[in-house]
């Protein structure tokens, strides 16, 4: 979580002080061009903007600001000191840590809303709870709650080496970590041993929770493992996985960036802590 992030549902009646606004075009991220200390917007009303904003939210206060995040359906007289660009873009070259996962909570938060104006059960209009962040149905009083999805990712190791793959949605020579979802009725530890084996075809010991991070791209929150093989070699399945192999501190490929949590996995193994 952002240092010193406080959530919260009910927004301040007045604002004394501008407040951060997230403010998205798609999956794109409305930043300050001469401010790359600060780049997210502080504004005491978002209407300073002139935008075509379709929706909104309060998201709660980090460092004594408050902090909303907006969606906009047309980017119409954009003022020449800012400029959107993709989050994920924004990650690694402008945003700090928790600017970042702010702008994630932000994004996530945006996407629940869109997608939840009526009810899945009887298909009557939601209203926002004024004490959950969740919307209830008027109908039938369902509550709908923001959507994560839980998602397991593991390292393995094998004496001086560690198992890397990579996705055909992978940007070019990228390896990482495994990862997969869980599905209803498993424990998280059953999802890492059925990803493993369907992915790569092996046996593994010693499982060890390490930590986790949300992930916006989209909706995932990534529970971190590592482990050790056990038995089997690799045997990709060639739909999730297109190559695999073990990989030793002096032929890392290319690796996945620093804001991952499979960067992270790594890192335990580069700084010899796994």
């Amino acid at each position: 979580m952002p240092t010193n992030f406080i959530s919260k549902i009910t927004p301040p009646g007045i604002l004394e002080t501008p407040a951060l606004w997230f403010i998205y075009y798609e999956d794109k991220l409305l930043l300050h061009k001469e401010n790359t200390i600060q780049p997210i917007p502080e504004l005491l009303n978002i209407t300073e903007l002139n935008l075509n904003i379709v929706s909104q939210q309060y998201l709660g206060e980090w460092q004594q600001k408050h902090c909303f995040c907006a969606e906009v359906k047309f980017i119409e007289n954009l003022s020449d000191h800012y400029s959107f660009q993709p989050l994920r873009q924004a990650a690694l070259n402008i945003l700090s840590q928790d600017l970042f996962h702010l702008a994630g909570r932000a994004l996530q938060i945006l996407q629940w809303d869109k997608n939840h104006q009526f009810c899945g059960h009887c298909g009557s209009p939601l209203k926002s709870s004024l004490v959950d962040r969740a919307k209830v149905c008027q109908q039938c009083h369902l509550s709908h709650y923001p959507r994560i999805s839980p998602c397991m990712i593991v390292l393995i190791k094998r004496g001086k080496e560690i198992l890397l793959a990579r996705s055909p949605h992978f940007q070019p020579h990228v390896y990482s970590a495994l990862a997969g979802f869980m599905e209803p009725g498993e424990s998280i530890e059953e999802t890492v041993h059925r990803e493993v084996d369907e992915e790569v075809g092996i046996k593994i010991k010693n499982l060890q929770y390490r930590f986790s991070q949300p992930w916006p791209f989209s909706d995932s929150l990534m529970l971190g493992f590592t482990a050790e093989h056990l038995a089997g070699e690799i045997e990709i399945d060639g739909i999730e996985i297109e190559d695999a192999g073990w990989f030793t501190l002096e032929n890392l490929p290319t690796l996945p960036s620093h804001i991952s949590i499979a960067r992270k996995l790594i890192e335990l193994f580069i700084q010899k802590e796994f």
